[in-house]
């Protein structure tokens, strides 16, 4: 059955939150938003492009940082409405310049910074 991104469930706002993981090692990278034109863009060109709700723009990650996404397969929740993408990371994923954007961990009530910027 082909793909037709009209049949995601998309938010008010014409977004759905798209979750990016490491292909090889199963690590939670990023999430970020998509819009049907972001995503017809990323299975068209195999780079993760992103929708920037701050600036009204798409953005292909790693555009600006040389800290490319590769797509190596896009997954669709149960209820349509969230992606995973399995991606082929290439430097940092995090604008803070770590390796995931989920660099913090809450233990013991307490918040602790689980990883270091990559030098």
């Amino acid at each position: 059955m082909p793909f037709d991104p009209a049949s995601l469930k998309f938010d008010a706002a014409g977004l759905i939150p798209a979750i990016a993981q490491d292909a090889q090692n199963g690590d939670v990278l990023m999430m970020a938003w998509m819009n049907a034109q972001s995503i017809e863009r990323t299975l068209e060109t195999g780079r993760v492009t992103y929708w920037s709700r701050s600036r009204q723009s798409f953005w292909a990650k790693g555009e600006s940082s040389g800290h490319v996404q590769t797509l190596i397969e896009m997954r669709i929740d149960c209820d349509r409405d969230c992606l995973l993408l399995k991606v082929e990371q290439a430097g940092p994923a995090c604008h803070t310049n770590r390796r995931s954007c989920f660099y913090t961990a809450v233990r013991d009530g307490t918040e602790v910074e689980i990883l270091k910027p990559i030098e």
